[in-house]
C-alpha cells in the first residue's frame, strides 16, 4: 500500500500539481474514474481502493494543467498576493510573529555559533523579538508593491534582512536606513518582467524605485499617535531659529507625519501649506528668506509655511476585449489581438502596466488572459485562439470590466479596449450590449471602442456602444498589431 491506499476515504493534497510528470497524471486520472488504484510489478497484481477528495495548489505561470486533469476538479480558487499595503503588513507581522516564537536550526561551526550568539543576544534585548516597528514593516510593503515583487517574500526578507543588520551592528531596532542598505540584495532578482529583461533589476533603475517607496521621515522622526497638545513637530523642529525672529501669529496644527498619509510621488514644486500639510523646510526658508529682503525686522509667519507638490506615477491596467464570432474578419482579428497584447506588454515594465485579454464567442466570454505584465505568460496564453459562433457583445463587456476592476485600485488606472463592429447577435444580442454599456459607464474604468466595422454598408453600432458607455470611439482600418497597440497605448496615456 502506498499513498493512494492512504489517501482513501480522505483527501489527497498535491502541491504544484501542474509540474507532475505524465505518468503520475496517469495513475491519477485513472484512479480518479474508477476509484481503486491498481499496481503490477513483475508479474504481481495488486488492486485495493482509493476513493478521495483530491486538493491542488499550483503557480498557472509555471504551467498549465492537462486539460484531462483539469476537468477532474469542481471548484478553482484564485489567490494572490494583497495588493493593500496595510493587509500586506499585518500578513508579513504575524507571520514574523509566529517566527519569532520558533527556533531555528543549520550547520554548525565557530563563525556560525558567534553570530547566533551575537544575533541572539541582539534579538533578547528587541522588545519585538524579531519584528520591526510599523514604520520599518509599511515601507518594506510599500517598496515590494513599487518593484512589483511577486508574493510576500519579499517583505519578509526585506524585514527579516533588515533586523539581522540592526543585531550585526549592536542596534536594538531596524531603520529605514537598514531598509535601504538591504534593499538591492533582496529585490535585484525579484523584479524581472520580460524575457529579454536582465537576469537582474539594473542598479540605477533599483534605486529609483527604492527613492520612490521610501522617500519617509527617519523612522525616529515619525509618531503614529495623534499629536498632543503642546507637542513639538519634528518637522518643525529641524527648521533654523537665527536669524529669523518667530511672529506672534497663531501656528498651525502640527502635520502628521506617518509613513501611510506622507505624500508620494517626485516633488514638482511647492505651494503655501495648509493646516494639515507637511512642511517643506527648504521652500519655507526660501519664501521667509525672500520676504525678509523686502523687510530685514520681519518675522517668520504663517504665510511663508511651504508644502511641496508631488506627482505620483500612475500604473495602468489595460483589458482588450475582442470579438472572435463567426463573422467576417474574426482570423484577423484573433491575429490582431495576440499581437497587439505583446505590443503593449513590451514596453509595460517600466510603467509596471498590466495587460490582460477577453475574447467573446458563441454563448461566452472567456478570459484568455489576466492581467500580466509578463511577456513569456502572455506568449503561452494566446497560442490557438479559437474563432466562431455568434456574437456576445454583452457578456464581454461584462467579463472586460470585472477582470478590468479586480486587477485595479485607488493606484492603478484601468482601460478596456473592445475591438468590435458593435453587431452583437448573441446572449440578448443589441439591447443586452446597450445595458452592458450603460453598467460600463457608471463604473470606475475607463472605455475605448475600436470599431472594425467595414464594407460598404455600415450601421454604426459601434459608435453607438461607445456613447453609452461613456467611451471614446476610433474607426479602425488596419488590423495591423503594432497600429492597434501604438494607439490603445496613447489613448490609455491621455486619460488622467
Amino acid at each position: 500500500p502506498g499513498l493512494l491506499a492512504q489517501a482513501d476515504g480522505g483527501v489527497l493534497y498535491v502541491d504544484e500539481i501542474n509540474l507532475l510528470p505524465d505518468h503520475l497524471v496517469d495513475v491519477l486520472l485513472d484512479v480518479a474514474a474508477s476509484g481503486e488504484n491498481v499496481v503490477e510489478r513483475d508479474g504481481v497484481s495488486n488492486r485495493h481502493a482509493a476513493r478521495f477528495v483530491l486538493v491542488g495548489s499550483m503557480n498557472p505561470e509555471e504551467g498549465e494543467l492537462r486539460p484531462q486533469l483539469l476537468d477532474r476538479f469542481g471548484l478553482c480558487v484564485e489567490v494572490t498576493a494583497p495588493t493593500a499595503i496595510g493587509d500586506r503588513v499585518e500578513a508579513v507581522r504575524r507571520r514574523l510573529s509566529f517566527d519569532a516564537g520558533g527556533t531555528t536550526g543549520g550547520p554548525s561551526g565557530p563563525s556560525r555559533s558567534a553570530l547566533q550568539s551575537r544575533d541572539a543576544n541582539t534579538s533578547e534585548r528587541r522588545s519585538g523579538g524579531g519584528v520591526p516597528g510599523d514604520v520599518v514593516l509599511e515601507a518594506a510593503s510599500r517598496l515590494a508593491v513599487e518593484v512589483g515583487a511577486e508574493g510576500l517574500r519579499a517583505d519578509l526578507a526585506l524585514c527579516r534582512a533588515s533586523v539581522a543588520l540592526a543585531g550585526l551592528d549592536g542596534r536594538d531596532e531596524p531603520t529605514l536606513d537598514d531598509l535601504r542598505r538591504v534593499a538591492p540584495l533582496v529585490l535585484a532578482h525579484r523584479s524581472r518582467r520580460g524575457p529579454f529583461d536582465p537576469p537582474v533589476t539594473p542598479p540605477e533603475q533599483l534605486d529609483r524605485a527604492v527613492e520612490d517607496a521610501l522617500d519617509r521621515p527617519d523612522p525616529g522622526d515619525v509618531d503614529d499617535r495623534p499629536d498632543e497638545p503642546g507637542s513639538p513637530d519634528p518637522e518643525r523642529a529641524s527648521m533654523p531659529e537665527r536669524p529669523f525672529a518667530v511672529g506672534s501669529a497663531r501656528r498651525p496644527p502640527p502635520a502628521r507625519t506617518t509613513v501611510g498619509r506622507s505624500p508620494r510621488g517626485r516633488a514638482i514644486g511647492d505651494e503655501p501649506a495648509g493646516p494639515s500639510s507637511s512642511i517643506a523646510v527648504i521652500p519655507t526658508v526660501r519664501a521667509a528668506a525672500a520676504r525678509r529682503r523686502l523687510d530685514p525686522d520681519a518675522a517668520l509667519d504663517e504665510s511663508d509655511l511651504r508644502t511641496a507638490v508631488r506627482v505620483a506615477p500612475r500604473s495602468r491596467v489595460i483589458v482588450l476585449c475582442v470579438d472572435l464570432s463567426g463573422s467576417m474578419g474574426a482570423h484577423e482579428r484573433a491575429e490582431a489581438a495576440s499581437g497587439t497584447v505583446l505590443g503593449l506588454l513590451a514596453d509595460a515594465y517600466e510603467r509596471r502596466d498590466k495587460v490582460g485579454l477577453v475574447t467573446f464567442r458563441g454563448d461566452a466570454a472567456t478570459t484568455v488572459l489576466s492581467p500580466t505584465g509578463s511577456i513569456e505568460v502572455a506568449r503561452n496564453r494566446l497560442d490557438g485562439l479559437v474563432t466562431g459562433g455568434e456574437t456576445p457583445l454583452a457578456l464581454g463587456l461584462h467579463e472586460a470590466r470585472r477582470v478590468a476592476e479586480r486587477a485595479s485600485d485607488h493606484t492603478t488606472d484601468a482601460l478596456v479596449a473592445v475591438l468590435t463592429d458593435g453587431r452583437a447577435t448573441g446572449a440578448g444580442g443589441l439591447d443586452a450590449a446597450l445595458e452592458a454599456a450603460a453598467e460600463f459607464a457608471r463604473s470606475t474604468v475607463d472605455g475605448l471602442v475600436l470599431d472594425c466595422e467595414h464594407g460598404e454598408k455600415r450601421l454604426g453600432l459601434a459608435g453607438r456602444i461607445a456613447e453609452t458607455m461613456g467611451a471614446r470611439h476610433i474607426a479602425v482600418s488596419d488590423l495591423e498589431p503594432a497600429a492597434i497597440a501604438q494607439t490603445v497605448r496613447s489613448i490609455a496615456g491621455s486619460f488622467p
